[in-house]
């Protein structure tokens, strides 16, 4: 019969600093997403088969109407794969069809009149690309910094395995930081 008693000094010691993970956010799973097709569902119903991919927007400032084409562009690259893309607008449903017109129908389309759900993911400033992965991770890139949502893409594409869309491209707007979420 062999010894299973381990001496103390036999242990390799571990420095726990190295284990700490940053810190992570987290996207909270009992936020409610009204969509334009239908009921609201929580969050963690919306992410049940696959993550997310917003885009959120305040449709009363020009700096929203600005990224409409750019942002469209960059949705529709990831339509096809397996991941949710939509709007996440500031305002109620008529004015997201008002906003929006055709953007509206084309992808999922959350109205946000009271700005719970964008408060609730953390976007400072709008527009603002938001994505949610299943378990819960969060990336926000607050206004348009081509080369952070070409970062969140890269990132959003290797999940995915999916290609990478080219941002910013040739007609894009220049950066700019967006909006106050609060409007102040």
């Amino acid at each position: 019969m062999t010894n299973s008693v381990v001496l103390a000094a036999q242990v390799p010691t571990v420095d726990r600093s190295a284990l700490v993970s940053p810190p992570v956010a987290v996207a909270p799973p009992d936020l409610v997403l009204d969509s334009l097709r239908g009921d609201g569902y929580p969050l963690r119903d919306w992410l049940t088969s696959y993550p997310m991919c917003l885009v959120a927007i305040d449709p009363y400032t020009h700096e929203s109407a600005w990224i409409l084409e750019t942002a469209g562009r960059i949705l529709d690259h990831y339509s096809p794969a397996d991941v949710r893309v939509g709007w996440l607008a500031t305002t109620d449903d008529d004015g997201c069809r008002q906003f929006l017109g055709p953007w509206a129908e084309r992808f999922l389309t959350f109205p946000d009149p009271d700005r719970e759900a964008v408060t609730a993911l953390g976007v400072e400033r709008l527009p603002a690309l938001v994505h949610i992965r299943s378990d819960g991770f969060l990336h926000v890139v607050d206004g348009w910094v081509p080369e952070a949502w070409r970062a969140v893409a890269e990132e959003l594409s290797s999940y995915l395995s999916w290609s990478r869309p080219m941002i910013p491209q040739p007609g894009d707007p220049t950066p700019y930081s967006g909006t106050d979420v609060k409007g102040d």
